[in-house]
C-alpha cells in the first residue's frame, strides 16, 4: 500500500471549503479551516454541537478570533504519524447522536434481503443473489417507496411467499433509522475501525453524513463508514445493535463541510462516492463508485423521518444516508465474496468532502472507547471553557 498524501483527504475545491472538525490540544479542540488554514475557535465555541445550535453558525465559522494552527495539509500529516492509541484529529461531531438509514439504495436493499435468506452463511450469498434478481425482476431504484407501485409490487411478493421485512422499509412509506453510535464514540480519519472477533462476513459501507442540529437545520456534510457485520445482522434482524454498534465501528470525517454558497444540499444529492479497499495480507484490491442520485430516498425527507414532532435531538444529530456500495468480490474463494482481512485499509471518496481513511482490526485490540459526555465537560471545566 502506497502511503497516504494529507492532500488526498482534502476537498479538491479546498480554498473555497469551510470546514469544521476536532482535535486534541490537552483535550478536544473545535476547529475551523478557511482557505486552507486551521484556526482553533474553541474559546467561542467549546463544543461542535454548540456551534451548530448558533443562529450565525456560518458567521462563527468563517470569523470568530483562535489560535492558529497552521496550513490543514501540515495538520494531516501530522495526524497520519500520530500514534494509534493517540490520535490527533478527531471524528467532527461531539455531543450529537449518531443515528444511519438503512437500505435507502436498491443494491444495499438486495444485500439486506440476501443476509436474511442466507441467515448469516456468506458461502450461500451468490446463489441467492441470483434467484432474488429473478424474483424481483426490473430496477428497484425506479421504484419511489410508499407509491401505488410499490404497494403493487408488495402485495405481488407477499402472494409469492418473497416479501421481507427489509423490503418493507426499502419501498415501504416508513424508512429504515437506527442508532449507530453513541455521542462521542465515532472515530476519525486515520484511526483504526473495529470488527467483532466473532464475524466472519463483513464489510464497509461508504455513505455521506449529514450534520443536523436540534431544529433539524441541516448544516453541512461529511464522510462515514458504516462498518457491518453481515453475518450477525443476518442471523436476525434483532441484532442489529450488536452488529453496527461496537467498539471503532463508526467512522466520521475527516471534516464536516458547512453548507454555503458553493456547497450546498444540492452538492450532495449529485455527489459521487468512491470506496478502495486495500489488503495488507494479500495484496487484494477493491474499488468502485456509486452516485448518491441513485437514493430513493431524499435527504430531507430523511431527516424528517429522523426528527420532528415526535422525536427531538436536543444536542443535534448525525445522519448516515445509507450505503450505496455492498462490496461483493471474492476474496479468499470461488463464491465466497468480500469480507475483511485485518489491516485492511479503506478509503471513502467524493471530490467536495476529502477522504475517510481507516485501517480495519479487532474491536477488543483497538484503543477501548473510554473519554465520552463526562469527560468531555469535565475537561471543558478544567480548561476553562464552561
Amino acid at each position: 500500500m502506497q502511503p497516504i498524501s494529507p492532500a488526498s483527504l482534502l476537498p479538491a475545491d479546498l480554498a473555497q471549503a469551510l470546514l469544521i472538525g476536532r482535535i486534541w490540544r490537552d483535550g478536544p479542540c473545535v476547529i475551523a479551516v478557511r482557505c486552507g488554514e486551521v484556526v482553533d475557535i474553541t474559546q467561542t465555541v467549546a463544543t461542535v454541537a454548540e456551534l451548530f445550535e448558533c443562529s450565525d453558525a456560518l458567521d462563527i465559522a468563517r470569523h470568530a478570533p483562535g489560535i492558529a494552527l497552521g496550513s490543514v495539509q501540515a495538520l494531516l500529516e501530522q495526524a497520519l504519524a500520530a500514534p494509534v492509541g493517540e490520535p490527533l484529529l478527531l471524528a467532527p461531531c461531539d455531543l450529537q447522536a449518531v443515528k444511519a438509514c438503512g437500505v435507502t439504495f436498491a443494491v444495499s436493499l438486495l444485500e439486506r434481503v440476501i443476509e436474511e435468506q442466507a441467515g448469516g452463511d456468506a458461502a450461500r450469498a451468490a446463489s441467492l443473489r441470483a434467484a432474488l434478481q429473478s424474483t424481483l425482476g426490473g430496477d428497484l431504484s425506479a421504484l419511489k417507496p410508499g407509491s401505488e407501485a410499490a404497494q403493487r409490487l408488495k402485495q405481488q411478493l407477499q402472494q409469492r411467499g418473497a416479501w421481507s421485512q427489509y423490503m418493507e422499509v426499502g419501498i415501504g412509506p416508513d424508512a429504515e433509522v437506527f442508532t449507530k453510535a453513541q455521542p462521542m464514540s465515532s472515530v476519525g480519519c486515520g484511526a483504526q475501525v473495529g470488527l467483532l472477533p466473532s464475524s466472519a462476513w463483513n464489510n464497509p459501507e461508504p455513505e455521506i453524513v449529514l450534520a443536523v442540529n436540534s431544529r433539524g437545520e441541516v448544516l453541512g456534510a461529511s464522510l462515514g463508514n458504516d462498518v457491518n457485520l453481515r453475518d450477525i445482522e443476518g442471523r436476525s434482524a434483532l441484532l442489529l445493535g450488536k452488529a453496527k454498534d461496537n467498539n471503532g465501528s463508526c467512522a466520521i470525517g475527516p471534516f464536516i463541510r458547512l453548507f454555503d454558497e458553493g456547497f450546498t444540499l444540492d452538492t450532495v444529492r449529485q455527489a459521487e462516492v468512491s470506496l478502495l479497499i486495500e489488503g495488507a495480507d494479500d495484496g487484494f484490491v477493491l474499488e468502485g463508485a456509486s452516485f448518491m442520485r441513485e437514493i430513493s430516498r431524499d435527504p430531507l425527507d430523511l431527516v424528517r423521518q429522523t426528527a420532528g414532532q415526535y422525536h427531538q435531538y436536543p444536542d443535534g444529530f448525525m445522519l448516515f444516508l445509507g450505503t450505496m456500495f455492498s462490496p461483493v468480490k471474492d476474496r479468499s474463494a470461488q463464491g465466497g465474496g468480500f469480507t475483511h482481512h485485518l489491516g485492511d485499509r479503506v478509503t471513502i471518496a467524493s471530490a467536495a468532502l476529502g477522504a475517510l481513511v481507516n485501517e480495519v482490526q479487532r474491536c477488543d485490540v483497538i484503543p477501548p472507547w473510554t473519554f465520552g459526555v463526562r469527560a468531555l465537560y469535565q475537561n471543558l471545566a478544567q480548561r476553562g471553557l464552561l
